[in-house]
Parts: C-alpha cells; sequence; structure tokens
C-alpha cells in the first residue's frame, strides 16, 4: 500500500468535508442535476476519446496508485549480483528453480535458463517493457484528460444553470439558491480534476517512469550475466541506477 496516495487523497477529502460540515448545512452542496452534468459528462466526453478497453482499464491501473510498490534498487542489485555469482558458479541452469522479487525478473531467468542469446534476451524484454509502458501511459493519459474535461463540463453546468436562473427573474427570492446550484458544477469539476483525476494521472505516470527505469536495470543485469560477465562488474554497472548519495555510500562500503 502506497500510503502517501492514500493520506493525500483522503486527507484532502476530509479537509473539504470538514470546511463544509463547519459552515451551513451539508444538504447545500448536494445537487443530483449538477452531479450528473459533472460526473457523467466528464465520463462520456473522456469515453470519446478512448477506446473501451484504454478507458475501462484505466481505472485498474488506477489501483497501481495505491497498491503498487517495486522493490528498493539496491535490494535489487544485490539480488541480481546473487544470481549472478550462481549462474557463474553453476551455470544457468543452476537458477532454474529460483525464486526472484519480480515476475519481469522471472520472464528474464527462464530465457537464461531455455538458452537464448543476449540479443533474444533483450529484444523480448524491451517489447514487454514497451508494452507495460504503454498500459500505464494509456491509464495516466485518461486521468489527464478526465482533469482537463471536469472543469469544463463545470463550467458548462454553471451556464446552463445561469441561463435557468436569468430566465426566471419574476421571483427574486429564488436567485440566490439559483445562483448557488449554478456554482455547484464548477466546484465538482475542480474537486475531481484536482483531488482526484490529477493526483492519479501523476502518480501513474512516475510508477511508469519508476518500474521502466527498474526493468532497464534487470534487462542490462540479465545480458551481462547470459555474456559471462563477472559478478563484481555487473555490480559496478548497475549501481549507476543508484541516487547518487546512495552510490556513495555503496563506493565507502566498498572502500572499508
Amino acid at each position: 500500500m502506497d500510503f502517501a496516495t492514500l493520506i493525500g487523497l483522503v486527507g484532502a477529502i476530509l479537509l473539504i468535508a470538514s470546511a463544509v460540515i463547519l459552515g451551513v448545512s451539508p444538504s447545500v452542496f448536494i445537487n443530483p442535476p449538477s452531479l450528473l452534468i459533472v460526473v457523467g459528462g466528464t465520463s462520456l466526453v473522456v469515453l470519446a476519446k478512448f477506446s473501451f478497453a484504454q478507458f475501462f482499464g484505466a481505472f485498474k491501473a488506477a489501483a497501481r496508485a495505491f497498491k503498487f510498490k517495486l522493490p528498493e534498487t539496491q535490494a535489487s542489485i544485490e539480488e541480481l549480483v546473487e544470481i549472478a555469482n550462481i549462474a557463474r558458479k553453476e551455470g544457468v541452469l543452476g537458477l532454474e528453480d529460483r525464486e526472484v522479487s519480480s515476475p519481469f525478473l522471472g520472464q528474464g531467468i527462464q530465457m537464461l535458463v531455455d538458452g537464448q542469446d543476449g540479443k533474444t534476451i533483450k529484444e523480448l524484454l524491451n517489447k514487454e517493457r514497451l508494452m507495460t509502458l504503454d498500459h500505464n501511459r494509456s491509464g495516466a493519459k485518461v486521468f489527464t484528460a478526465m482533469a482537463d474535461v471536469a472543469p469544463a463540463m463545470g463550467m458548462i453546468g454553471t451556464l446552463i444553470g445561469l441561463v435557468q436562473m436569468l430566465s426566471n427573474m419574476e421571483d427574486p427570492k429564488s436567485i440566490g439558491p439559483a445562483m448557488a446550484v449554478a456554482l455547484l458544477t464548477t466546484l465538482y469539476g475542480a474537486m475531481i480534476a484536482t483531488m482526484i483525476a490529477t493526483p492519479i494521472a501523476d502518480k501513474l505516470s512516475l510508477r511508469m517512469t519508476e518500474e521502466a527505469r527498474m526493468q532497464s536495470l534487470y534487462i542490462d543485469a540479465l545480458v551481462a550475466i547470459q555474456e559471462g560477465t563477472n559478478p563484481r562488474i555487473i555490480e559496478q554497472m548497475l549501481s549507476s541506477y543508484l541516487p547518487p548519495k546512495e552510490r556513495e555510500k555503496v563506493a565507502e562500503a566498498e572502500g572499508a
């Protein structure tokens, strides 16, 4: 569970809810026609931009913003160096029953065991990496589109409400409540865009970058293992994936 995403989204919703409860009656902020325009209208407009598979797949991908966590880079490097040592001492067949932390890495190890050459392993795993990138990118695009469309639908709902209000100016007492209802659609659109769609889109983009980087690390290591590179050289090569501060710590530990 990614608690940063959970705390951020739930905390923002609770903050707005507290402001509503401490003000006027919460029922003032509930208007079914406004919700229909913003939620229904946003969903349909975004659906028009994508296919059914992309649209509904984005909600499945959104779960990655809450539950997806990659292994630490340093831990992955240590795991790969251990795998390289086993392959060097026992041959790649010694990796056949090896349990690993990533399905992507497991797929690559199976290719090693099957006797695939380095070029084939790199090509096949790069294709898999690109497919994962495309899947994550598609989900992020859907939520980015939602963040763009929701405020616009809120403004459309507000304009509809204003037209209806201005067409009934005979009753001055109805102007205030009608204006409040008209503004609710703008509020709904801004809340969906700012508190839900944009954070999820940004987190999916972050996940996409992190996962692509980790998969590149696995590919580099697997190709080096297949080519029989010394595990010590593999460790030095993979250390380039570490942040500068962690790289310095590793270098200091090795020097000690």
